[in-house]
């Protein structure tokens, strides 16, 4: 079983690894990711296709969209990691 907290730090490590220049950005569950973290769509959608890779879990497209915050992507990854 994957604690939150390992799905929350490999989510920051994914989320820097496709915006190299939020590096050194304190992100945290409260931050929203298109704001506050400067990740527009398209690298949103690439943040969320390498989560389902690490994770191997599908999130619904549909979802997608209700996904504002970094902790709203960790809810929607541990309820399909810890079934």
């Amino acid at each position: 079983m994957i604690t939150r907290e390992e799905i929350l730090n490999r989510t920051i490590e994914v989320i820097y690894e496709c915006a190299p220049e939020l590096e050194g950005k304190e992100l945290k569950e409260d931050t929203v990711i298109n704001t506050d973290a400067a990740i527009d769509s398209m690298g949103f959608t690439l943040v969320i296709c390498r989560l389902e890779a690490n994770f191997d879990v599908q999130i619904p497209n549909r979802q997608w969209q209700k996904l504002q915050t970094l902790g709203d992507v960790v809810d929607a990854i541990e309820k399909r990691v810890n079934k």
